[in-house]
């Protein structure tokens, strides 16, 4: 794998500790700025939300530039974004903060994507996309954790400080590592909004939604679904939330590596064993070392199907899939949010805290269904040109012209 694509990682590592990292902060930050929690919340709220705008205006705003280049800007913006959250006095300003560090995320992880896959073979393209989102897991598991214990022990703003100086670094490496990739000839904004005409594009963003979607169902409530279900301390949902993390890196990791060998099996493996698993969670959540290795195999599952679901949108987009990666990956973020807001309202309805994983199983489920019809929409596709190509290889089968 080359070099450029820990550049890459690099960047992917301070975007995943900063999204994520606000979860240990939140009381902290609320306290500082005289606000409640709920109101504190759209810190998060607000930054999924700029993911889901920012992914296709980023990458539209970068049409005209080098991917090498808007990499760069992309990692400039995702550094301001936390210096203005780092220094902001009102809370008005941290929200700025955040949401100007979001648009930066989509484009980054979409261009990126396009980028990762071209600096590497084909049959290595979803082990390189894998190896840049290897990032993304890695803070969940390093960065998330120490950066609240930093944020708990010196203050919420050092956090955000060491974040954008993760931005400085990232920025730095990709104009250091990354090649000027030649743009590829004669691909315009109306090309690239062209790919989302191809249903099996629109096919892998739904699975993206409802797949991914699913892990968020379960993991936003893991809190009070563990305190409450299975009888954890409340200082124990940290080093659960590192197993999760660490599902996560294995699954990435094993994801990346199976994808490019068969994509659609690999999708078929881990939607079906996600969908089993969260349902089987609504049982073992009760049972503290049953609960602890289901979290964990719900990250591994979870996060497997990211490197095929993103390769599989950019091989049916590979005329021109700069915005169509970057879409789907709003689409990630997408699903989190109508998971989280599914997820509550069955609480809220009275099913109990271990209610969302019901919702989690039924959407990976959902997401199943969606690869086994895509899949039979490619192979009924493919049919006539399979037996045109027999056809030229033995025609002596071919009826005679008359």
């Amino acid at each position: 794998m080359p070099l450029a694509l820990l550049a890459l990682a690099i960047g992917a590592f301070g975007i995943g500790t900063t999204e994520f990292v606000m979860v240990g902060l939140l009381p902290q930050i609320a306290t500082d700025y005289g606000v409640s929690i709920p109101t504190a919340g759209l810190l998060v709220t607000g930054y999924a939300l700029g993911v889901v705008v920012g992914a296709p205006l980023m990458t539209v705003l970068g049409t005209r530039i080098s991917r090498k280049r808007m990499l760069m800007l992309l990692m400039g913006l995702f550094t301001a974004g936390n210096l203005l959250s780092a220094l902001a006095p009102t809370f008005g300003l941290m929200l700025a903060g955040r949401i100007l560090a979001s648009l930066a995320h989509g484009a980054f992880f979409g261009i990126g994507s396009v980028v990762a896959a071209d600096l590497v073979a084909p049959q290595k393209k979803a082990g390189a996309i894998a190896m840049m989102f290897t990032g993304l897991t890695v803070a969940n598991v390093v960065g998330v954790p120490l950066g609240t214990l930093i944020g708990q022990s010196l203050g919420w703003r050092t956090t955000f400080f060491l974040v954008a100086a993760l931005g400085l670094v990232g920025l730095a490496g990709i104009a250091r590592l990354v090649p000027e990739l030649p743009r590829p000839q004669g691909v315009r904004l109306r090309h690239e909004i062209a790919a989302f005409r191809n249903v099996q594009v629109l096919l892998a963003m739904a699975m993206t939604v409802l797949g991914f979607g699913g892990v968020f169902a379960a993991v936003t409530y893991l809190a009070p679904m563990m305190t409450h279900a299975a009888g954890f301390a409340d200082g124990s949902v940290t080093w659960l939330l590192v197993l999760f993390g660490l599902g996560m890196v294995g699954g990435n990791l094993l994801g990346g590596r199976y994808a490019d060998r068969r994509l659609m099996p690999m999708l078929y493996t881990t939607l079906g064993g996600l969908a089993l698993v969260l349902a089987l969670f609504t049982v073992t959540a009760h049972n503290k070392v049953a609960a602890a290795v289901t979290i964990a195999l719900i990250g591994a599952l979870g996060f497997a199907t990211v490197p095929p679901l993103q390769k599989r949108v950019l091989d049916h987009a590979s005329g021109a899939p700069t915005l169509a990666s970057a879409v789907n990956i709003g689409a990630f973020n997408l699903g989190n949010a109508l998971a989280a807001w599914l997820g509550g309202l069955v609480i809220a309805g009275g099913l109990g805290y271990t209610a969302p994983n019901w919702v989690g199983a039924a959407m990976a489920g959902s997401a199943l269904v969606i690869a086994l019809v895509s899949s039979a929409l490619e192979r009924r596709g493919s049919a006539p040109n399979r037996q045109d190509h027999a056809a030229v290889e033995n025609p002596r089968q071919q009826p005679a012209l008359r």
